[in-house]
């Protein structure tokens, strides 16, 4: 099993800026593929992000492609994301992922394996 706990969320202003992490559990997390979701209220889980296991892949939606920004640093067994630019519609309960393969290409949620709890981000007009 793989444990995941994210943190970084709160409250931002429109326009600012904000770094998520995820840490997880065990020692073979470079083996894990990594996303990010998120679920506003009344919506459904969307995909946000992916990296490669060697973090030299990354998948992004166009949605938060050009502020959003997903890295991992192996040895601290995280991943973070850094969101730049937010708007109001950003507001969600973000979680992050881990999958038992290598690429970065994989964009639903029935392809992963574990999942954190979330952490809300409000981001006030």
């Amino acid at each position: 099993q793989v444990h995941l706990v994210e943190s970084g969320g709160g409250l931002v202003q429109a326009g600012g800026s904000l770094r998520l992490s995820c840490a997880a559990s065990g020692r073979t997390f470079s083996g894990y593929a990594m996303g990010w979701f998120r679920q506003a209220v009344g919506k459904e889980r969307e995909f946000l992000t992916a990296i490669s296991g060697n973090g030299r892949a990354t998948n992004y939606a166009d949605s938060v492609k050009g502020r959003f920004t997903i890295s991992r640093d192996n040895a601290k067994n995280t991943v973070y994301l850094q969101m730049t630019s937010l708007k109001p519609e950003d507001a969600a309960v973000y979680y992050c992922a881990a999958r038992r393969s290598l690429g970065a290409g994989y964009v639903s949620i029935s392809q992963y394996d574990y999942w954190g709890q979330g952490t809300q981000v409000t981001v006030s007009s």
